[in-house]
């Protein structure tokens, strides 16, 4: 219910109090030096009071974007691990540039402003940053929005929802040819490194991801059903992969020569962590003669493989661990090329007695 009372001063100024009271919430009041305006006030109050409006715009002007950007950082990320550190990096730039602000006061304006700032920072390697890098920072700003509305109340609707992220280029896909990839593995048992080889092949053979590869215990590893079990994955949810062939058999007799003291797969100087592989890697790739390759590429090729050996999308997307099949799309048209080869083989087949026919008809 809502009552106006006029107040009159010792200066016979005239004002009017409007106060707003509904069960099991704060009063409210305002003053106004008209009536009507009182009147008005409590109008649209009482109706984005009772639509639950009000309590979160107020919410929103008591506390800054340093104020979100704080809490969450404290509160939020250290339930995402992975995430921790670069979010907390992209996090405070928006602290930087626009802390200060009341959560009122960022509007999608303000926001895509410095949303083509950032695009047009230089970065450390004398570079414009990449679209997919923008959109990583307005993410980690987005989900900061998306918490302060859904779980503490300070505001109505986030700001980051009328903001267009900036289109990412089509994914990388870069894989190795036939004769690369004899080139690389040649390399990569020519090298000093004792495990490069053994690696690589994991990775070409698995589609695990190089970080996946270096964490693997010996407690993943299951040799009486031929599999591997990754439960730490980048999505966070596990996954179970067949290890059979050349793979295996590397395993096996890398099982022979474990170490007792780590049950890291490949311990580095430190047992606790996995060795370093960058250099051996390198130089691997160079004196294979491969130009444009990374690491995180034998995973593509690995993926490449599975889709030309007539794997659908959804197991190529099992295997690599994506949850939808958006990201392996980039490989249909491996499944294409191949399918390609099949219809024409199978159209010369078929067709070849009448062709043989035609030609001796059009000789006579």
């Amino acid at each position: 219910m809502g009552a106006i009372t006029k107040r009159v001063s010792e200066s016979g100024e005239i004002t009017y109090r409007a106060r707003i009271r509904l069960r099991g919430l704060p009063l409210v009041s305002a003053t106004f030096t008209s009536k009507s305006k009182a009147k008005e006030w409590m109008q649209l109050t009482e109706a984005a009071i009772r639509e639950g409006r009000y309590f979160k715009h107020a919410e929103s002007k008591k506390h800054t974007l340093n104020d979100l950007v704080d809490r969450y950082i404290r509160h939020v990320l250290p339930t995402k691990p992975k995430s921790l550190v670069k979010q907390t990096a992209q996090l405070l730039w928006w602290k930087a540039q626009i802390g200060k602000h009341l959560l009122s006061d960022v509007t999608p304006a303000l926001i895509v402003e410095y949303r083509d700032k950032l695009s047009q920072g230089i970065t450390a390697r004398d570079s414009k940053r990449a679209p997919a890098t923008v959109v990583r920072y307005l993410a980690a700003l987005s989900h900061a929005f998306s918490t302060a509305v859904k779980e503490w109340g300070w505001l109505d609707d986030s700001p980051m929802r009328k903001v267009t992220r900036p289109k990412e280029p089509r994914g990388r896909i870069r894989f190795l040819n036939d004769n690369e990839r004899k080139f690389l593995l040649e390399a990569c048992q020519k090298s000093d490194h004792a495990h490069l080889y053994t690696i690589v092949v994991l990775a070409l053979s698995t589609g695990m991801r190089q970080g996946e590869i270096m964490h693997l215990t010996w407690d993943d590893v299951d040799f009486a059903t031929n599999r591997i079990v990754l439960h730490d994955t980048k999505n966070g949810e596990s996954r179970v992969l067949p290890l059979v062939g050349h793979a295996r058999e590397l395993l096996v007799q890398l099982s022979k020569l474990r170490r007792l003291d780590t049950r890291l797969l490949f311990p580095g100087k430190n047992t606790k962590k996995p060795l370093d592989l960058r250099y051996a890697w390198e130089q691997a790739i160079k004196i294979a003669g491969i130009e444009d390759f990374r690491f995180h590429d034998l995973r593509h090729s690995a993926a490449s493989y599975l889709a030309m050996n007539k794997a659908t999308l959804g197991e190529i997307a099992h295997v690599l661990g994506h949850k939808t099949l958006q990201m392996v799309k980039r490989y249909a048209h491996h499944s294409e090329a191949h399918t390609t080869k099949v219809v024409t083989q199978m159209n010369s087949n078929i067709f070849t007695d009448i062709l043989d026919d035609q030609k001796v008809i059009n000789i006579v």
